[in-house]
């Protein structure tokens, strides 16, 4: 008799005992869930914690430049960052992204090391260099070794006063913008933004989120040479040192790197002026969602209200478990990530909620949008409830600090709105502080759903009648 083949034999021993197995497991199931002990409830959080920061030694240079120097923690590492006062909002009409050009050149080395070898030497002392350009200012920074920190300050000053912009890598740069660009204009969450900013802000620089094809086609080096001449300098920057150092020796490394710096006098720009809510939808046939963005200008960070508001947006959208997001999310399945958020800037803010929502159900998703809105202005949160959402805001500050990084971020947070030393230390006790009748006050006073500007993009033959109760400004 023929063999079977060696895998089917081992098949064939093993059969028995998987039939034995199964017969056995469900016995042994039902006895270990009748012998299962009741569950437990999970412990209660116990209070939020305040942030324990060492106080910032502060001075400032001759030329005018402010330097904040904070210990860190005990890993041997220091985090490097200038953050100079400049960005798109120093663009006029047809500069758009010109400031993102610049900080893209800026990394292509100083006039004395090409890109390839700064890059070298930097991560020689375990760091790397990194430009990032927002809509007001531009950061550079590295994060290194501790005991190569005076090093890397000098580096880090050599980008920033120094900086090599080469011609011959002009047009790579141009070209990389270009693809990104591109990828930017054909998402509906851009279109939406871009559309949303311009009527928020209109012909101010806030108001311009992107560039033609043809305006970023043609910068060219003198144009990336002037913006730099004239927005970067010693008055329109911040140095933040953070993590573990000897403060005097790098107090004098300071000095010694950044204090010839001249030029750029600090010139903010004019605030945008107010505008009146208003509604757009545009056009994208056959899509099956609507991407859907609302929301109004609000106070700034300097305002006492401002904190409340944190809580107020976490509560209402901004959080995982926040009203918005239960509701047209978790509730009524119109949409997977809804989401509102608070954007700042020196004495600007906005507040805004979005989500990309199922064609068909657009109407009815805004409906549940402003239906909560209406709900907090017009009745306080019970006191578990904002409960949940401060000790949540309170534990995601200590973790957004809980790196060299995020204590510089919040530091200059602090200091671009003028809100002094103690913010960090005390902002935990600030929320915690907020009220039920604090939030509707909030609510009732700022997030006035017939002020509110409405962006859709979506499919119009489909949407258009369902958005016909907010077109006109009136929310139901």
């Amino acid at each position: 008799m023929r063999r079977p083949p060696p895998m089917r034999r081992a098949f064939t021993r093993v059969l028995p005992a998987c039939l034995a197995f199964a017969l056995w497991l469900p016995a042994v199931a039902a006895t270990q869930t009748a012998a299962a002990p009741p569950r437990q409830a999970p412990p209660k959080p116990g209070p939020a914690k305040d942030l324990v920061l060492q106080k910032p030694m502060r001075f400032t240079l001759a030329n005018g430049l402010p330097v904040a120097l904070v210990k860190f923690g005990t890993v041997p590492k220091v985090r490097l960052q200038l953050v100079v006062e400049a960005g798109n909002v120093n663009e006029s009409p047809t500069q758009v992204w010109l400031a993102d050009t610049v900080g893209q050149m800026m990394q292509e080395g100083t006039t004395a090391l090409s890109a390839d070898e700064l890059a070298r030497e930097l991560a020689a002392m375990g760091g790397e260099l990194s430009v990032a350009v927002t809509a007001d200012r531009t950061n550079i920074a590295t994060e290194v070794l501790a005991e190569r920190g005076a090093e890397a300050l000098r580096l880090l000053a050599d980008v920033a006063q120094r900086p090599r912009l080469p011609e011959a890598d002009l047009a790579r740069i141009k070209a990389t913008l270009a693809r990104q660009l591109a990828v930017q204009k054909s998402r509906p969450q851009s279109i939406a933004e871009e559309r949303f900013a311009a009527l928020i802000y209109g012909d101010h620089p806030y108001g311009r989120l992107f560039p033609t094809e043809a305006m970023l086609a043609g910068y060219t080096l003198g144009d990336v040479r002037r913006f730099h001449k004239e927005h970067f300098g010693p008055r329109r920057a911040r140095l933040y040192v953070a993590g573990v150092f000897d403060a005097g020796a790098m107090e004098k490394a300071v000095r010694d790197a950044f204090g010839a710096w001249t030029g750029a006098e600090q010139k903010p720009p004019p605030l945008p002026a107010p505008r009146p809510r208003a509604f757009e939808l545009i056009d994208r046939a056959g899509a099956p969602q609507s991407t859907v963005l609302l929301g109004l200008r609000v106070p700034d960070p300097s305002s006492p209200d401002w904190v409340a508001l944190e809580v107020t947006d976490s509560l209402l959208g901004g959080s995982f478990a926040s009203r918005i997001t239960s509701n047209i999310r978790e509730q009524k399945g119109y949409t997977y990530s809804p989401s509102s958020s608070l954007s700042a800037s020196p004495k600007v803010a906005e507040w805004s909620e979005q989500a990309d929502i199922t064609t068909e159900a657009t109407g009815a998703a805004l409906k549940e949008i402003f239906t909560e809105i209406d709900r907090l202005r017009n009745e306080p949160p019970p006191v578990e409830e904002l409960r949940g959402i401060q000790n949540n805001l309170a534990g995601v500050f200590l973790v957004q600090n809980s790196s060299r990084s995020g204590v510089i971020s919040r530091l200059y947070f602090a200091d671009r709105h003028g809100l002094g030393d103690d913010y960090l230390a005390t902002y935990v006790k600030r929320v915690v502080a907020v009220t039920p009748q604090d939030v509707q006050r909030i609510a009732k006073e700022y997030l006035v759903p017939g002020r509110m500007t409405l962006v859709v993009v979506g499919d119009t033959k489909t949407v258009k009648e369902q958005l016909a109760p907010w077109s006109s400004g009136a929310s139901q």
